[in-house]
């Protein structure tokens, strides 16, 4: 059940996350430290109040073994949302992330000498495929996300160079993600199941280091609070647009990550990496809808390859067919007691 819970909290947040993160890039792309700065401190705020019961309670963890996840969350988020800046439009930011389920599968074998079945790797590689292209198709030229001064003349060759540079921000990501997923799950059985205490100091240890990008989150929080009025239905109030997404961001991101930390101390690595995957797929369809894009068949066989890999990787085949020979089994045995 904690599972299960955990499972519809991480869709309910990070679908609900992708749709204010989009709603905000619109607005502002180059808003992705304020993003990272505001979910990082509100966590910390709460971790502090209701985990760490304001300071009196002694960490389960070894304060050296958070600091290394620390460094590698902190790095991850950074270069997640700094790659908007550089040209990366959200469908593209999609398809590497995306690639998880594979990035996460080779550092298994490489670091934890993991060995996995057929079956495994054919439904990781038809989920990343299918994903793939679905987010393909639903971006096909590379353009500036930024602001377009009108004294500037559009340059593709500089244009590209920043793509470029926000497409190793985004591999960086991807590889240390799934670095840092596999040694949560070593740390977990070192030291126990912590969820909210590695989500405390994963968001706490990291907020000094925003000091070096103090006039870039001061910049766009500016920007943010001079946005064009909000009306906000249910108390009736008017508040800046941009940070009445930025709220809902945090929110909606402080539901998405306490969600995975809990699956990560009950799961495999692998698996919560494939429940974050289809989170992510489910986002970029609810994306298209919401935004109105075109759904075509190159979207429906992505789709398709999605849930089928899905259904191999869960082995749900196998489990239906396993329950129907069983409950084949126990007639045939009440049968033969009856005679």
């Amino acid at each position: 059940m904690k599972v299960f819970t955990a499972i519809v909290s991480v869709f309910i947040g990070c679908c609900s996350n992708v749709v204010f993160l989009e709603l905000l890039v619109k607005e502002d792309p180059g808003s992705g430290n304020l993003i990272t700065f505001s979910q990082f401190l509100f966590i910390a705020i709460e971790g502090f109040i209701f985990t760490m019961k304001f300071g009196t309670k002694k960490p389960k963890g070894g304060i050296w073994d958070y600091a290394l996840l620390v460094v590698m969350f902190f790095v991850v988020n950074v270069c997640n949302n700094y790659a908007f800046d550089f040209n990366i439009p959200m469908p593209l930011h999609m398809i590497f992330r995306a690639g998880s389920l594979i990035a996460n599968m080779i550092m298994g074998i490489i670091i934890l000498k993991k060995v996995y079945s057929f079956s495994k790797y054919l439904s990781v590689g038809m989920i990343t495929v299918g994903i793939v292209i679905c987010t393909i198709i639903s971006s096909q030229e590379v353009k500036r996300t930024g602001p377009v001064k009108d004294d500037l003349p559009v340059n593709e060759a500089e244009d590209f160079f920043w793509w470029v540079v926000g497409i190793s921000l985004l591999t960086v990501a991807l590889f240390l993600s799934a670095r840092m997923g596999i040694y949560q799950e070593v740390l977990y059985k070192r030291h126990g199941k912590h969820p909210y205490e590695a989500l405390f100091f994963t968001h706490t240890l990291p907020l000094p280091a925003f000091a070096f990008l103090y006039s870039n989150i001061a910049e766009h929080f500016m920007m943010a609070l001079n946005s064009p009025p909000l009306v906000i239905p249910i108390i009736n109030y008017s508040a800046p647009q941009s940070i009445v997404y930025l709220i809902g961001d945090v929110l909606s991101q402080y539901m998405c990550i306490s969600s995975v930390y809990v699956l990560t101390t009950e799961c495999t690595s692998l698996t919560v990496t494939l429940v974050i995957t289809l989170r992510k797929f489910v986002s970029l369809l609810f994306s298209l809808v919401y935004f109105k894009n075109p759904f075509t068949v190159y979207h429906w066989i992505g789709t398709i390859l999605v849930f089928s890999g899905t259904l191999i990787f869960t082995e749900v085949p196998q489990k239906i067919k396993s329950n129907l020979i069983q409950k084949e089994d126990v007639k045939s045995v009440k049968s033969k007691k009856v005679k």
